[in-house]
């Protein structure tokens, strides 16, 4: 068991200080224009006719292009001793690159706005993190992680319910071209998008470093212990099948489609990823401030497990057939559950392996090893999907999270 005390007579910093507070704000911001656009976009690809097989691969080309810039930018950032211009920058791209998706007519334009936003999304989330574990005593870790996940998820809470609202009131008015309201959402995310990176810049400040310039790429690698290497593998097949919740809106807009309507489908399952979000939030806080009392691995091995859960409940949805609201919102409810211990978890355990002279390279290895699962993942699960049958894609899914969570099991 993992626990994180401090010397006898030393007395507690406080963790919810502006650094916290103003990363809460910025990923608050941030998400709300994210999910703006990704709780509309399946409804958006299936109005422009594109297949199943479209949102796999444009989420999985975003992931895996992101990845290739997660471990340079962290590199980078512990070799030039400082990290906050590059995020704010990343949140700059992230936030006006989804604009694109009003341009299009077909699925190839939103493969590159998604895959723009994603690039700056790969640049700031590590050294992010490491900002973020650079501000709070160890022992408080497992509280600002799941205090800034939760204000990131408020975020994602906000987003979809404005997009489906949106969507509601403005489809009527817009028979003769029902793309016009996802174009007009899809613009309206560039204002908390462009407002987060100026929370990032205005509110949040790093301790600098004096720059390391023989930090060498390879050797930051090979300076990271093994024992993180071995979680990385089990984070890492866990990956593989830690699919784009796109398609779990996809999903639910399938199986509500023939008793409501495309149209109507797409605004119930957008709901949905509003409560998906919902308990996310709800979850964070509680699973990183009782990780700082119990340790990490066990709830994180807790949380895979449900993941698993999860993707079997939407293979048995198809071979069933099942429309039922409450086993959507079940199923939803506990995605919700399980990102939450996965994303507040992996990164303070990250903190807990790692020193700060190479935690941008260690998070950009994190975030890289999960963006090439998620590449995988949703495009796997994508290509299953339409080419077999959604039952056997989330079966794919399914089995490998329970090999993820076996594997992190035999960490020690």
């Amino acid at each position: 068991m993992e626990r994180h005390g401090r010397p006898a007579g030393v007395q507690p910093q406080k963790w919810l200080n502006r650094n916290v507070v103003g990363m809460g704000l910025t990923s608050f911001l941030s998400d709300a224009s994210h999910e703006m656009a990704t709780a509309v976009l399946p409804g958006f690809l299936a109005v422009i006719g594109a297949p199943a097989a479209a949102l796999g691969l444009i989420e999985g080309v975003a992931d895996a292009a992101s990845s290739f810039v997660k471990v340079a930018a962290g590199w980078y950032s512990d070799r030039i001793g400082h990290r906050k211009a590059i995020t704010v920058g990343g949140y700059f791209v992230t936030g006006v690159a989804k604009a694109l998706f009003a341009f299009a007519y077909a699925w190839p334009l939103v493969l590159v706005g998604r895959t723009v936003a994603w690039l700056g999304r790969g640049v700031r989330g590590p050294l992010r993190d490491a900002i973020l574990a650079e501000s709070v005593p160890a022992e408080s870790r497992g509280r600002a992680f799941g205090f800034h996940r939760a204000g990131d998820t408020l975020g994602a809470i906000v987003g979809p319910a404005i997009a489906v609202a949106l969507l509601a009131w403005l489809q009527p008015h817009a028979a003769g071209n029902p793309s016009a309201p996802f174009r007009l959402i899809f613009w309206l995310t560039l204002i908390p998008g462009v407002g987060s990176a100026v929370a990032f810049a205005t509110l949040v400040s790093e301790r600098r470093r004096a720059p390391d310039h023989e930090l060498r790429f390879w050797g930051a690698l090979r300076s990271l212990p093994s024992s993180y290497r071995r979680l990385l593998v089990g984070v890492g097949v866990f990956g593989l099948a830690d699919f784009a919740p796109t398609l779990m809106i996809l999903a639910a807009t399938q199986l509500l489609t023939p008793g409501h309507g495309v149209v109507h489908a797409a605004q119930i399952a957008g709901l949905l990823y509003m409560l998906r979000n919902v308990a996310y939030a709800g979850a964070s806080f509680p699973i990183g401030a009782l990780s700082d009392r119990v340790g990490r691995r066990g709830l994180l091995v807790a949380g895979y497990v449900v993941g698993a859960v999860v993707a079997a409940g939407f293979m048995f949805a198809f071979v069933f057939s099942l429309h039922s609201m409450a086993y959507l919102l079940a199923l939803f409810a506990l995605a919700g559950v399980y990102i939450a211990a996965e994303d507040a978890l992996e990164g303070v355990m990250t903190a807990d392996y790692i020193s700060p002279e190479v935690r941008g390279t260690a998070y950009g290895l994190l975030a890289t090893v999960n963006g090439v699962g998620d590449f995988v993942a949703s495009a796997a699960v994508g290509l299953l999907w339409t080419g077999v049958s959604p039952v056997v894609g989330f079966g794919y899914a399914a089995v490998l999270m329970l090999i993820g969570a076996a594997i992190l099991h035999t960490v020690r």
